[in-house]
């Protein structure tokens, strides 16, 4: 394909989308099933117009996948509606952790005993396919940083802490499969690659993202002005949070995500102790006139003063939506007719219907979540971005073309049967756990 029909491609579907936004509402699909669909259309698969290789493109497709996954978890975070406690936060983590375990554990076993790969391979496509995507989900995920739905929270921080968590299971995958070094008995693996790189990513996230709030609020004015530079100072946060975390072998993903977390809240708390102390003022007021601080007329509760993080949640929402588009294209043109084999789509259905579940329900045992969320929680496992990005990381770091090539196959079809399979059923279901949700609180 030309640039020129690149361009007319592209730029039509921008199009189509800007002008169709209110019908796609109102549609029971959702915009990235319309985007694989285009992608199937042009692709080898029907037109053959063009052929995207992501072996060849390997090293394109994990940078463009890992900006897209950072901002998508720096907007994740933003979204967070309640500061961290292992009580409120205790399902997501359990999920990010136990039900991630347990999901890579049963693919690797498919993966070895019916698919026929090697053990270290099995490990790392259960690595791949085990992260639910920050990017593809936002139908069932938080929607704004006042949202405080369960189900809704619950997704969101388990995609959020996901991303960063898989990364471990990669590591083993590779390091079984003579890609990585795991030390004597595992040890070096279980030091650094999990009790170091999760400990320090979240630390240094957590760190960053305190320490720009009380600087932001320092010197930008309370509340802070030029809004224009918010998305600097997101895109900025983002950068050396990231670059920190690699410089020192902690997990990036989990480093931006938790100091997109400790932004938002620090940047909350600081609003309401200006409120606070605004408020303590008034009621003893001096006898001269004077000037009422801007704090006092900060909006309470969901609608808090303007902050760096609700400045730059926009542009980064902007961001997703454009790269979403470009990267399902590129999936639908990778994708060929014999791709759809019975042995990929057999682990993609397994994936649903079974690894995801019975995940949840180990990682989940003993908590007081409902039942009704905890079948949405283990149905709504969309697999997407992150995946691509894990499957090109391994690619670039040396694993065998062959191997290579059907981890490529199998990826992308649970990823497109994600995309079609989550996309049709999302709706409707939210529409009936709604309904239940309002019968229940109607006395």
């Amino acid at each position: 394909m030309t640039n020129a029909l690149w361009f007319l491609l592209v730029g039509g579907l921008l199009l189509a989308r800007g002008l169709t936004a209110p019908m796609l509402k109102r549609l029971p699909v959702t915009p990235a099933i319309i985007y694989l669909a285009v992608g199937l259309l042009v692709g080898p698969t029907v037109l053959n117009v063009f052929h995207f290789n992501p072996l060849k493109e390997s090293a394109l497709l994990e940078v463009l996948t890992e900006v897209v996954v950072l901002i998508s978890l720096f907007s994740a975070g933003v979204k967070m509606p309640v500061p961290f406690s292992f009580a409120r936060w205790r399902t997501p983590i359990l999920l990010a952790s136990v039900s991630m375990a347990v999901s890579v554990g049963l693919v690797a076993a498919f993966a070895y005993y019916l698919l026929g790969l090697p053990l270290g391979a099995g490990v790392l496509l259960g690595a791949i396919l085990a992260p639910t995507d920050p990017v593809l989900a936002t139908d069932v995920q938080t929607r704004h940083p006042g949202d405080r739905d369960q189900l809704r929270f619950t997704l969101t921080c388990e995609a959020g802490m996901n991303d960063g968590s898989a990364f471990p299971f990669v590591m083993l995958g590779m390091g079984l499969l003579g890609l990585h070094d795991l030390g004597e008995f595992g040890l070096r693996w279980a030091l650094v690659d999990v009790l170091w790189a999760t400990a320090a990513g979240v630390a240094i996230g957590v760190m960053s993202g305190a320490a720009l709030a009380h600087v932001g609020r320092k010197l930008r004015g309370n509340p802070p002005r030029h809004k224009l530079m918010d998305d600097f100072l997101g895109l900025g946060l983002i950068g050396v949070v990231y670059g920190l975390s690699v410089l020192v072998d902690a997990w990036g993903f989990l480093a931006v995500f938790f100091a997109a977390v400790a932004l938002r809240q620090t940047e909350l708390k600081l609003a309401s102790t200006d409120i606070d102390s605004a408020d303590l003022d008034n009621s003893n007021p001096p006898q001269t006139d004077r000037i009422v601080p801007e704090a006092a007329n900060a909006c309470p509760d969901n609608d808090p003063a303007p902050t760096v993080s609700g400045g730059s949640l926009v542009f980064k929402e902007h961001l997703e939506r454009l790269s979403e588009l470009m990267l399902i294209l590129l999936i639908g043109g990778t994708l060929f007719l014999d791709s759809w084999s019975w042995r990929a789509v057999g682990l993609a259905l397994f994936l649903f219907m079974v690894a995801r579940p019975v995940s949840v329900l180990v990682g989940l045992l003993g908590t007081r979540t409902s039942w009704p969320i905890r079948g949405m929680v283990g149905w709504f496992g969309v697999r997407g971005i992150g995946s691509l990005y894990y499957l090109m990381y391994a690619i670039q770091h040396g694993l065998p073309e062959d191997l290579a090539l059907d981890l490529i196959q199998l990826t992308l079809i649970a990823v497109s049967l994600s995309i079609l399979v989550h996309g049709t059923s999302v709706k409707p279901l939210m529409r009936r756990f709604w309904r239940y949700r309002r019968r229940l609180s109607t006395p």
